[in-house]
């Protein structure tokens, strides 16, 4: 399957409003592939699949979780988690994408996680800052995604831990552990 079928394939998944912000993620990320190094076209491929299923019914998401042996502890979780890991999962067995690497930066966009690879880090970060987003802080996120990806996304995590707590909400774990883990890549690199 070429580009142009997968992204008429994304399309259907999805309201118009969301296809929206998948191609201002994928705009973005392939423009902070090119500042930092990254690999423009599986940045343009990770970005058009990161939301694959977003807009598909919880049930659906809570079976295939089950079902395919993803990880279970997603369900005990925010269900905004779920379709990060489901979208991995459906792209590979309904298009038959197999770069782990693309695949992995669907699958943690949302959560992040340890030793997140320059995809994982462009992916993730363009999904926080697509031109379309619009929320308390966004832009001081830009600002930051001209200084470094890693205080960009750094800066992100923290948002989100930030809200989440107000909420009263839970904090996958991975979150953290990516948040902790960026910050010590920056503190490495400024020794």
């Amino acid at each position: 399957m070429n580009l142009e079928q997968l992204k008429e394939a994304t399309r259907r998944q999805m309201p118009e409003k969301r296809w929206k912000h998948t191609l201002g993620v994928v705009d973005t990320a392939i423009a902070l592939a090119e500042r930092y190094g990254g690999d423009a076209e599986r940045a343009e491929l990770a970005a058009l699949l990161h939301d694959y299923s977003k807009a598909w019914a919880i049930d659906r998401m809570e079976t295939i979780i089950r079902e395919q042996g993803l990880p279970p502890e997603l369900l005990e979780y925010d269900k905004e988690l779920w379709h990060a890991h489901v979208g991995a999962w459906a792209v590979q067995a309904e298009h038959g994408i197999t770069d782990e690497e693309v695949l992995n930066a669907i699958r943690y966009h949302t959560s992040g996680r340890e030793r997140m690879t320059k995809l994982d880090k462009i992916v993730c970060l363009a999904d926080y800052i697509e031109p379309g987003r619009d929320f308390p802080g966004v832009d001081h996120l830009r600002e930051l995604a001209n200084v470094g990806l890693e205080e960009a996304l750094a800066a992100a995590f923290g948002s989100t831990i930030t809200v989440l707590v107000e909420r009263g909400k839970r904090i996958f774990p991975l979150t953290v552990a990516a948040r902790n883990d960026l910050i010590k890549q920056i503190k490495q690199t400024q020794k």
